[in-house]
């Protein structure tokens, strides 16, 4: 993440060459500093903030310690560059139009940057809802998707094709099973999981009767867990 955020700045530096060269350049050449009144400063200034404020806002969403979270700050990113051009737009004005009164930049200025605040505070808020949100969801789907991996690893272990067939009965009625756990399918749960290890040790010691015996109970505890996981909904 830091290497991506290194390349950014760089591209960020570039741009903010660009900015200061075109304007002191364009400047100097149309008429010297004669016309470099408050208004044209206020406008320089004021772009300025927006650039290094969005320099900050790319920083917090290219600090991420996992793609998926950089992934979410995109919008933290777009935001910042939406308060820049806007930013840039109404600082272009009073630099070019430098005869405007210094008063009225301020208080397009202040209007300008207290919007670019509240939506940048706005998308944070976002973002960390939707990741609390996901988060949420990775513990509520934990036990589906792990006893998924458990049940493929156990198909795959079994030494006969008798044993394999019934690994495969349990491994499809485990994938497709409802992802979402609650608190209510605690018990039924954990009865699967005591079977499933039951089946384990029968499957390692190719017991077919029992591995027939215990596959069709976790198929039915399975099941169970399901029909109760429609009536939470």
């Amino acid at each position: 993440m830091k290497k991506r955020f290194n390349l950014y700045a760089m591209v960020w530096t570039a741009l903010l060459v660009l900015f200061n060269v075109v304007t002191f350049v364009t400047a100097i050449g149309t008429g010297g500093t004669e016309h470099l009144t408050g208004s044209f400063w206020l406008g320089y200034i004021f772009i300025t903030i927006a650039f290094v404020g969005q320099l900050i806002c790319s920083y917090i969403a290219f600090k991420s310690d996992s793609a998926q979270k950089t992934f979410y700050n995109i919008s933290l990113i777009r935001t910042s560059w939406i308060g820049l051009i806007v930013s840039f737009i109404v600082g272009a004005v009073f630099m070019v139009f430098s005869f405007l009164p210094e008063w009225l930049g301020s208080v397009l200025c202040c209007i300008v940057l207290a919007f670019n605040i509240i939506s940048v505070v706005k998308a944070t808020a976002v973002i960390g809802e939707v990741s609390r949100i996901d988060e949420k969801i990775k513990v509520k789907t934990f036990f589906i998707k792990s006893l998924t991996v458990d049940a493929d690893t156990l198909m795959a272990s079994a030494k006969s094709d008798e044993a394999k067939a019934e690994c495969k009965k349990v491994y499809e009625a485990i994938r497709y099973s409802d992802p979402m756990s609650h608190d209510a399918l605690a018990s039924v749960e954990g009865e699967i999981s005591i079977k499933f290890a039951a089946l384990s040790d029968a499957v390692r010691a190719d017991d077919i009767a029992k591995v027939k015996e215990l596959a069709n109970e976790v198929i039915i505890l399975v099941g169970n867990r399901n029909s109760k996981c429609k009536i939470l909904k």
